[in-house]
């Protein structure tokens, strides 16, 4: 099991995420000794979905005028339509994760989650996977979409869907840990 002890992940997710893609790779990742802040554009609880239904809620850490990329490790976006469609157009998120990028952090995207790289111009060139409906912005953003359970390229990790969970979080733990090792956890990013 990758030893994630220190590592801080921001899990960027508002309204509408798809519940299983953000509780079980949380769960896998503080199994692993990470600590992982949900991170909204607001306070409160966000509002999950199994699919098309309403489900659960979580609880919001930090929002992203709270949250510095300079305090995180590495970030995990997980899926869901109604999320992702609603951080892409987030300035606060798009600058988030371009920071992030800028700064070499593994990245952990799954689902629908993707679309958030494209509005933040990061998947041009990128290898990469989502869930088949949006495949084709992403070829049109650049990127060389492709349908497998997980993607590696780099340290950017992605899946197609829930049932991909298991290879996701593998993939996302192992990506993680490296990073770990060669970037001290906790390390301000680079500007």
């Amino acid at each position: 099991m990758a030893d994630l002890n220190s590592f801080r992940v921001a899990m960027l997710a508002t309204d509408g995420f798809e519940e299983r893609e953000l509780t079980e790779p949380k769960q896998a990742l503080e199994r692993a000794g990470a600590r992982v802040d949900v991170i909204a554009p607001k306070r409160g609880d966000i509002q999950a979905f199994r699919h098309h239904d309403k489900s659960i809620t979580v609880p919001v850490d930090r929002t992203l005028d709270e949250a510095g990329p300079e305090e995180y490790d590495a970030v995990m976006l997980p899926g869901g339509a109604l999320n992702a469609d609603a951080l892409r157009v987030e300035p606060k998120a798009k600058r988030f994760l371009r920071a992030m990028w800028e700064a070499g952090r593994p990245f952990a995207v799954i689902c629908h989650a993707p679309w958030e790289l494209v509005s933040a111009g990061l998947a041009e060139g990128r290898r990469l996977t989502s869930y088949h409906t949006i495949q084709d912005d992403l070829k049109n953003a650049g990127a060389d979409w492709r349908d497998e359970e997980v993607v590696v390229d780099g340290q950017l990790v992605t899946s197609r869907q829930p049932d991909d969970i298991p290879a996701f979080n593998r993939e996302m733990l192992r990506v993680f840990a490296e990073a770990g090792t060669r970037v001290a956890p906790g390390t301000p990013a680079r500007r």
